[in-house]
């Protein structure tokens, strides 16, 4: 029997949609937050945690294997596929006893290569497709480390499920979207496929469309959203769920854009301005190299009087100057202020080489 693939959404633009409620609480639950899924995304994914790992214990875990045959229901009763999270080796066993057709390696779990090592091993021979969460923290490489380690168990379908971040800085999302390393994963991995969990980064209803938008805006394959019929009797993550109505409301609203130009006339104006901003480029690459080299003298300055290399008055004096120029030019406050640290770092990174040259 072929192996079943992430089907598209029934919506002309083929993004995958994988939908249903953070966690399985019971068979009647899944039953009808499935039925209403189904009745507007026939080829949807229907999700949901089985095993839920929680920070602080005492807290619903889910219902265990019990709700293996729940899911089991679910696609028999709606044709729906239906997909669970597994973190050992011993879920997988017990999902592919139960005919689950999909399966995601969770956040927590990518983090440890051992345990992605053991759900690898345990895929060996096996035909299913597997999404894999990035890690809790903004680590690339852990992320393309487990993508890679499932790869080598002979699985040919993974789409990597991007979740945002943690940080300790306080944001407006649950998870920072950090959509640099999504884009970074992307060059990395072209034919990777790119879902966005757009519920674990928003981490409330309010943020969820936004959240959807940059993510389909950056051409992402497709969206995964916690779906429940009752989101307020929840017993996980019950402020980032929303109805099946409320779903169907968010993805007819969203704007799906083509990924290319087809029309050749905007096209060929396309092609004049890239022109013109890589002319752009190319100059601030020399002002960039014209500054270090001032670094560089500003080092040889300070090697000879013995002086430390950072200067707080004259980061600040740098800092606030950049930021009333951004204001009077229309630039973002956050991306001056980033593009200068960045400048910063290097600045000091040069003068560091310089000072413990013989060190």
């Amino acid at each position: 029997m072929q192996a079943p693939t992430l089907l598209p959404t029934s919506q002309v633009t083929a993004k995958k949609l994988v939908v249903g409620p953070c966690s399985a609480e019971s068979w009647e639950q899944l039953l009808q937050t499935a039925y209403q899924i189904a009745a507007n995304y026939p080829h949807a994914i229907f999700r949901a945690g089985v095993w839920k790992p929680r920070t602080v214990p005492g807290l619903f875990e889910g219902a265990g294997t019990d709700a293996l045959p729940w899911l089991a229901d679910v696609k028999k009763q709606t044709g729906l596929l239906v997909a669970t999270e597994v973190a050992t080796a011993k879920h997988v066993e017990k999902v592919l006893e139960y005919g689950i057709d999909v399966v995601w390696v969770g956040a927590r779990t990518t983090v440890n290569p051992f345990f992605v090592q053991e759900i690898a091993q345990a895929l060996k021979g096996v035909k299913i497709p597997v999404l894999v969460k990035n890690p809790l923290h903004p680590d690339l490489k852990l992320w393309l480390g487990a993508i890679e380690r499932i790869k080598k168990s002979g699985i040919d379908d993974i789409t990597a499920v991007h979740r945002g971040f943690y940080t300790y800085e306080k944001t407006a999302y649950r998870n920072t979207p950090r959509w640099e390393l999504l884009l970074e994963l992307k060059l990395l991995q072209p034919d990777l496929q790119v879902i966005c969990d757009i519920s674990h980064i928003a981490g409330n209803t309010v943020l969820l469309a936004q959240v959807a938008q940059q993510g389909l805006d950056l051409n992402v394959d497709g969206l995964m959203v916690e779906t429940h019929f009752n989101p307020q009797q929840a017993k996980s993550d019950a402020q980032q769920q929303i109805t099946p109505e409320q779903l169907h409301l968010l993805l007819s609203t969203l704007k799906y854009r083509q990924p290319h130009f087809k029309d050749v006339t905007l096209k060929n104006a396309l092609q004049q301005l890239r022109l013109q901003i890589d002319g752009i480029d190319a100059e601030i690459l020399k002002l960039l190299s014209q500054r270090m080299e001032l670094v560089t003298d500003i080092a040889a300055l300070k090697d000879a009087a013995q002086v430390s290399i950072f200067q707080i008055e004259r980061w600040r004096s740098i800092l606030d100057q950049a930021l009333v120029q951004a204001d009077t030019l229309g630039l973002h406050a956050d991306f001056v202020k980033n593009l200068f640290i960045q400048i910063h770092d290097e600045s000091i990174r040069i003068q560091s080489a310089i000072l413990n040259k013989n060190c």
